[in-house]
């Protein structure tokens, strides 16, 4: 389930859709069907993740989770439980998606604190468990938050500049991305800072089709200021296991479902 990232992706679940052929494409279609391709493959999905983050200066760290997905008429729930190192084993991370809102609800169990944390809005745009990814970047930016054009298009891309609405809210002043247009998955992102420069990559390292979905198997994200780079590689992928609603609830927070086994 490779989220699961809009660039990750970071760890998100990815599904293929239909090439375009001859229709013409609007930017926001393009838009919305890439959404559909990074988020929305299957009913549910679930994949084990190992994320390596590297910071620079030869120092290494890993983390190990797996992710739980499942679709919900138009809006998504997103779990994720951590299992290794030892100072974050237990920790999990729960998202309620929202199509018809602004803000999605998240919530951050730290088992050290026995405390659920509710993330603020505000904070979607900080480092996810002290990587390159963003907690945005695990269920994804919803689409009304960009104006986007179409800046040009390839024989096998579109490439999308987005601008924020509301850029006080964000850290960068626009992005691109380049979008396949076999599988209308995100391949690549490119954050600009406020002077214009690129300052952070989001790359769809490896894609494999899992389950009849073309599937992000590997991603990176890259912080070009200081060097820093992470890693996810998602195995044991795999899509429409019958998850319930009720698993994505506080009460896993705390206790975690059989289903992240």
């Amino acid at each position: 389930m490779k989220k699961m990232f809009y660039l990750i992706a970071g760890f998100v679940l990815a599904a293929g859709l239909g090439r375009a052929g001859e229709e013409t494409l609007t930017a926001e279609r393009i838009a919305e069907k890439a959404n559909a391709a990074a988020y929305f493959a299957g009913d549910d999905g679930r994949a084990r993740v190992t994320m390596t983050i590297e910071d620079g200066r030869g120092g290494q760290r890993t983390r190990e989770f797996t992710i739980l997905r499942m679709n919900v008429g138009k809006d998504q729930k997103f779990y994720v439980y951590f299992e290794e190192p030892a100072d974050v084993r237990r920790m999990a991370y729960l998202v309620w998606k929202y199509a018809e809102k602004d803000a999605d609800d998240r919530w951050l169990w730290l088992p050290a604190l026995n405390l659920v944390k509710r993330i603020a809005p505000g904070d979607k745009r900080t480092s996810f468990v002290g990587s390159d990814f963003v907690y945005e970047d695990v269920s994804g930016r919803a689409l009304a938050a960009d104006k986007r054009d179409l800046v040009e298009t390839t024989d096998t891309q579109y490439v999308l500049k987005n601008t924020p609405k509301d850029p006080d809210s964000v850290e960068f002043s626009a992005y691109t991305v380049w979008i396949d247009k076999d599988t209308f998955l995100p391949r690549k992102a490119e954050y600009l800072d406020r002077d214009g420069h690129v300052y952070r990559r989001v790359e769809a390292v490896k894609v494999e089709t899992v389950d009849g979905f073309p599937t992000v198997m590997e991603s990176t994200v890259t912080d070009l200021k200081n060097g820093s780079s992470t890693t996810n590689v998602f195995t044991k992928v795999e899509y429409n296991i019958g998850l319930k609603e009720n698993l994505f609830t506080e009460r896993f927070l705390r206790r975690a479902p059989r289903e992240v086994r």
